[in-house]
């Protein structure tokens, strides 16, 4: 079909169009776009020999690295979808990925976590991982045939459709269990369009994935990079020292850092060790300023705001868009359509709360294999975000905050329902609800209100919880009560905030 575009042909793309650029830089690892290119067709010939096929899916267990990038892209040549799963979750949190999502290859690094669950169509990191890549065919099928280089295919979906799911990121566990959200090569290439230009990426960007790659937040600006034909430098995970390292010897121009990533890099770098004047970054303080260059774009100019979540993308909004706009979400990409809409559906007047509903190019397919939790976000023609917002008089946005209650700790979204489910697992725990506590490092803490049937302490509470959930997820403070109040059948979140310090939400 000659009128698509996947991720698998952008890759093929800057392999002939930039034969000298260096596409990837892990460790030892330095790839030309070329190299790269070959080293995709011999994966997806590998994994289509382990059966991995159009609509079939492929898991990431582990840190940032090359491959979760190769991964992506020979599941773009093949139709196939891929996650990157959380790597910081507890055995349980996976063992549920592994389940719901049913992968036919998993590639996985030794951890805790994921050791346990390990079996039939496993491929450890590192030289199984080399070896069974190196086992597929470097010959590349031809062009439009499906799974090729360029490939296009008659059959929807399929092998050159961009249209089909082909990245899957969990995310929002409205029920107490996460979601996988699938997005589409064109919307990767959508989203990526939009950002580059509000970033003002040019020939030559290089960013540094030092956040999380099963988070929408890295992997936007890991994709941007590819769209533009720039490298992307890989670090396991975040440390402050190896950053500057790595900003220095790479000339890295972009990373992903915020608040408290950004103090410990500028702590790291007192001494200046390290020449950080490549990365063009937002203003941030005097030190942090005097050792980077404070980037002029739109999107730096505006601290990086705007609105966003993983179903979109990325950003549906940019504050990049809008200088000196009332709504300090800004304004919706030009590759999307963003209504306030009330519970009847009606788009309610300028100053009035909403809905942040939304449509476009850039939008997720729908929740993997969740049919009744589609329609019902997708319904009237638009994504329901799930998210409060207002459109100010000069028509850019405001977030308001969450119609469901969330927690924000740091950089990462916690859901009370999922907590509270692993809390009423314990057998001494009769009832119990969570809230988000004001807190000075991380903006917000979780705290537990348990009521008990039998004996047990804070510290068994916190335990059983960060047994189960990812360490991030378990509650700070646990405070105990006869009995938690409630509205109906749900938690009194509004008594409990009031009765026991909570505050700090997203919007507030």
């Amino acid at each position: 079909m000659i009128d698509q575009l996947t991720l698998s042909d952008v890759l093929a793309e800057h392999a002939r169009s930039r034969p000298t650029v260096t596409a990837v830089v892990d460790g030892e690892v330095r790839l030309t776009y070329p190299e790269l290119d070959e080293r995709v067709t011999r994966l997806a010939d590998a994994l289509a020999a382990r059966g991995v096929t159009a609509g079939e899916r492929v898991l990431w267990l582990g840190r940032n690295s090359h491959v979760v990038l190769e991964l992506l892209l020979a599941s773009s040549r093949l139709g196939a979808i891929f996650c990157p799963a959380n790597w910081r979750q507890s055995t349980d949190e996976l063992s549920f990925v592994v389940a719901d999502l049913t992968p036919k290859v998993v590639v996985w690094e030794r951890s805790e976590a994921a050791a346990p669950l390990s079996g039939d169509g496993w491929i450890l990191a590192g030289a199984d991982y080399e070896a069974f890549l190196a086992g597929g065919s470097a010959v590349p099928r031809p062009e439009g045939h499906p799974g090729g280089p360029a490939g296009g295919s008659a059959q929807a979906p399929g092998p050159g459709d961009d249209s089909a799911p082909l990245l899957a990121l969990y995310t929002a566990a409205f029920d107490g269990r996460p979601n996988a959200a699938l997005l589409s090569s064109a919307a990767l290439v959508a989203h990526s369009t939009a950002l580059l230009v509000v970033r003002r990426m040019e020939d030559g960007f290089t960013f540094l994935n030092s956040g999380p790659l099963f988070h929408v937040g890295t992997m936007m600006f890991c994709l941007a990079t590819l769209q533009i034909g720039g490298t992307n430098v890989f670090t396991p995970a975040f440390d402050a020292e190896e950053v500057c390292r790595l900003v220095d010897a790479e000339r890295v121009t972009q990373a992903f850092l915020f608040g408290q990533m950004i103090d410990a890099v500028t702590e790291a770098n007192r001494d200046g060790k390290y020449d950080l004047t490549s990365l063009r970054f937002i203003s941030h303080s005097a030190e942090w300023d005097g050792m980077t260059t404070v980037d002029d774009s739109p999107w730096c100019r505006s601290k990086m705001g705007g609105y966003g979540q993983t179903e979109v993308g990325g950003m549906l909004t940019f504050l990049g868009l809008a200088p000196g706009a009332a709504g300090p979400a800004g304004r919706p990409s030009p590759l999307v359509q963003v209504r306030l809409l009330a519970p009847d559906g009606g788009e309610v007047p300028a100053g009035e709360v909403g809905e942040i509903c939304a449509r476009g190019k850039s939008l997720f397919s729908g929740y993997f294999n969740r049919p009744e939790l589609n329609a019902a976000k997708t319904r009237g023609g638009w994504h329901h975000t799930g998210d409060l917002g207002r459109r100010e008089p000069d028509g850019t946005i405001t977030f308001v905050g969450p119609m469901l209650r969330m927690i924000k700790s740091g950089n990462e979204n916690i859901y009370p329902a999922e907590v509270e489910r692993v809390l009423k697992t314990h057998p001494a725990v009769a009832d119990a609800a969570v809230i988000g506590v004001p807190d000075e490092r991380w903006r917000q803490a979780v705290k537990a209100v348990v009521a008990l049937r039998g004996e047990a302490t804070a510290e068994e509470i916190v335990e059983h919880v960060r047994a189960r959930l990812a360490p991030y997820k378990k509650p700070k403070h646990v405070d105990f009560v006869e009995a938690i109040p409630k509205k109906g059948f749900t938690p009194d979140y509004d008594a409990l905030d009031a009765a026991h310090g909570g505050g700090g939400y997203p919007g507030s």
